[in-house]
């Protein structure tokens, strides 16, 4: 009696409920827009519907819109850049080219040819050089090689090596210790080995790890650590003095001085979580390429590097590269031999401009290049595939890297409620203390492609640092806002 009870009960219930349903069906149908009716289930078309027209005109075709407006001229352009770089906030010795990005045309120079400071516009040079010398699919790998009884982290020059994943909205995914260790810990446990004693082997690279110029300041402000071809986090610590596992560029910590030391500790304590024993401490041994290989983790392409350290300022990617581009070329991968290298390179490339390096990072005020080097290097860039990265990778004015706002002393060039700049100037910012300088590419007002360096290689004044940069982004707006004929 009961289940024929509650049987009624769930049919009586189910009744009202499809009685309901209809009942708010017709209400919602009246309230619907009388056109919704009239919709049909989609059908592919049998022929074409809309002709694809070009959304911008490629670069070659500049030269006909020349035809209709005007170049920028000379006189026009001193007299913009003139009034946006007063001499009080930029100092003497200014350095300046603009050239039309579709002929080569050079537009406005003044102190072009002369070498000057280029602080961190030097990896523009650097990117183009690495880009060319290696290709932009390029990867660095860290591997472990055993020795005897020894395993063996061998360290490939991998500047974007962590030891942990990043967090997941960090771009380009690196390598990690972690996946290494694991790798490591199955080959040998297939082995049946538990237990092994560990060495680290850093001799892809050789010389000091400062280059000149450099001061320990460079490395307690957080800008770079010593450069060894095995290295995590970049050498980024957190507030424990532990290895970071996060790219954040505004972490101006102090970084490592022992940057080999505690990316081997960390490797040992994740062979440790694997299950495998590390007897003794870890000692440098050579590990030749012969050696057995248990495992190992590949960088990201080097075009995507690339874009890191332009659009970061990344001072150890920077380096970690001019350094690939020595080995490349057969040269020392030091200092010197990576600064020798990267020159080659450009010269091989048909760079025939002013250019003297010492690192490849900027980070050092001996470095030299002219203004009409670094334009060349652009246009070179803008027209060669291979090169792509070197513009592709440029930070954009107000939007992105350190033309973004707090991103460096150039972070206002976009302004909060945008200006003439924003999204239009993609370019590498530079800065030393007395040094300012900024190298890209802008559309005009008129639409069309320019490339320009700026370069104040003598501020008056560390304090007068933030208006000489200020006075380089209102030139970079003038460009941008620029009729100029």
């Amino acid at each position: 009696m009961f289940v024929r009870r509650t049987r009624t009960i769930a049919l009586a219930a189910l009744a009202l409920l499809n009685v309901f349903t209809l009942a708010a069906g017709l209400v919602v149908a009246r309230m619907l827009p009388p056109r919704l009716a009239r919709l049909h289930i989609p059908v592919a078309a049998t022929r074409a519907v809309v002709n694809a027209t070009p959304v911008l005109a490629p670069v070659g075709a500049l030269g006909s819109r020349r035809q209709a407006t005007a170049s920028p001229t000379a006189g026009a352009l001193a007299t913009m850049l003139g009034a946006a770089l007063p001499s009080a906030a930029t100092g003497s010795g200014v350095g300046i080219e603009v050239a039309d990005a579709g002929t080569g045309q050079v537009l406005y120079s003044a102190n072009a040819g002369t070498a000057a400071t280029p602080a961190s516009t030097t990896k523009i040079v650097t990117a183009a050089a690495a880009l060319a010398a290696l290709g932009p699919d390029a990867r660095f790998t860290t591997s472990v090689r055993l020795v005897g009884g020894t395993v063996v982290l061998v360290g490939g020059g991998d500047p974007t090596l962590a030891v942990n994943g990043y967090p997941s909205s960090d771009y380009p995914r690196p390598a990690t210790l972690a996946q290494l260790a694991a790798g490591t810990a199955r080959a040998l446990k297939a082995q049946g080995r538990h237990s092994v004693r560990l060495g680290y082997d850093t001799a892809l690279y050789g010389g000091p790890g400062m280059a000149q110029g450099w001061t320990d300041a460079l490395i307690s402000t957080g800008n770079v650590t010593p450069i060894v071809a095995l290295e995590a986090d970049q050498g980024r610590l957190t507030l424990g003095g532990a290895l970071e596992d996060n790219d954040d560029p505004l972490n101006f910590r102090a970084r490592t001085t022992d940057p080999v030391g505690l990316t081997v500790a960390a490797f040992s304590a994740l062979l440790a979580h694997d299950g495998i024993t590390v007897t003794g401490a870890p000692a440098e041994t050579a590990a030749p390429n012969s050696a057995p290989l248990l495992a190992s983790v590949s960088s990201p392409p080097l075009v995507e590097i690339a874009e890191q350290m332009l659009q970061e300022s990344n001072n150890v990617i920077a380096e970690n590269l001019a350094r690939h581009v020595a080995i490349a070329l057969g040269l020392p991968a030091t200092f010197s031999g990576a600064a020798a290298a990267v020159a080659t390179e450009l010269r091989r490339l048909g760079i025939t401009t002013p250019i003297s390096l010492v690192d490849g990072s900027g980070l050092s005020p001996q470095d030299g290049i002219a203004p009409e080097t670094l334009v060349r290097v652009l246009k070179l860039a803008e027209n060669t595939p291979r090169l792509r990265g070197a513009i592709t990778g440029l930070p954009v004015a107000g939007f992105s890297g350190t033309l973004s706002a707090g991103g460096s002393v150039f972070g206002g060039i976009g302004g909060s409620s945008g200006g003439a700049a924003r999204g239009v100037v993609r370019a590498k910012t530079g800065n030393l203390a007395t040094v300012a300088t900024l190298a890209g590419l802008v559309y005009d007002h008129s639409g069309d492609l320019l490339l320009f360096a700026i370069m104040a290689p003598q501020v008056p004044s560390a304090n007068l640092l933030q208006q000489a940069a200020n006075a380089i982004d209102a030139a970079a707006a003038g460009l941008a806002a620029c009729g100029c004929s």
